[in-house]
């Protein structure tokens, strides 16, 4: 199966009305923003998009509105990891239908059989890639490194910042790995990770891919940023995308 992007994505933020309602043209004018700022890709409806205060419909005008407003050649991924395999199942075949080019899918807690769980996520999603998310710290227990080579996925989102696993993927895991945290670029990259999918790059998309590339400056010049966002989460992001535009973006979360 080939790489679905390299280099640098955004897990975009879902922005909402004052009443509290899903704005997705203003989501995808963002993303579209984003995308012209170096962004290789897109993932709607993830952790930073707050996936788990949205309805089905909301989802799905979400994924229509950014893939409708980027181009074609930067791939939109939709999060559709559930607590149970129904729910995952339903949500993948939604976004495909949405248009959605890959999904993202972190296991169940509950779920005995990781294999069976993708398995079912991957024929949902029929022939889009599928991307194992791991984020034991949100989404326990994760996803063993040992385990990736079995499961029926293109590669994996790592968010756990870890720089041991880090190492462990890269040296003994040979599909796509893509860094979650803002934390570990600089190491990511010039190690051979395959890109990075970053919260951070909604506010700090060109600081992000000089720190994937190896600029040991631009990893620091990151730092407070990034200590803000995995300490304050999707309030904080939101918090430093409207002291940057000098707009209020409202979150259901919190």
């Amino acid at each position: 199966m080939t790489e679905l992007f390299r280099g640098v994505g955004v897990a975009l933020v879902t922005l909402f009305a004052d009443d509290g309602a899903v704005d997705a043209g203003a989501t995808g004018k963002l993303a579209a923003e984003l995308a012209e700022r170096g962004m290789r890709t897109i993932l709607v409806a993830g952790t930073t998009g707050e996936a788990t205060t949205l309805a089905d419909a909301e989802r799905v005008a979400l994924i229509e509105a950014v893939r409708g407003a980027v181009p074609a050649g930067v791939p939109v991924i939709a999060g559709t990891g559930a607590p149970s395999t129904r729910q995952a199942v339903a949500l993948t075949r939604d976004a495909v239908a949405a248009g959605a080019d890959a999904v993202l899918a972190w296991p169940p807690a509950a779920s005995r059989d990781q294999g069976e769980y993708f398995k079912a996520v991957a024929e949902a999603a029929q022939d889009r890639p599928v991307l194992a998310y791991h984020f034991p710290r949100v989404y326990p227990p994760g996803v063993p490194v040992d385990l990736l080579a079995s499961l029926p996925v293109a590669g994996q989102k790592d968010s756990s910042g870890d720089p041991e696993r880090l190492l462990d993927e890269l040296a003994h895991y040979s599909g796509a790995t893509y860094a979650g945290s803002s934390s570990v670029l600089a190491m990511a990259g010039p190690m051979g990770a395959t890109g990075a999918l970053l919260a951070l790059a909604n506010i700090e998309p060109e600081g992000c891919v000089a720190a994937f590339a190896g600029d040991l400056a631009a990893q620091r010049a990151l730092a407070d940023r990034h200590l803000a966002t995995s300490r304050g989460g999707v309030l904080a992001l939101k918090q430093l995308l409207a002291e940057d535009r000098g707009l209020p973006f409202p979150a259901r979360i919190g």
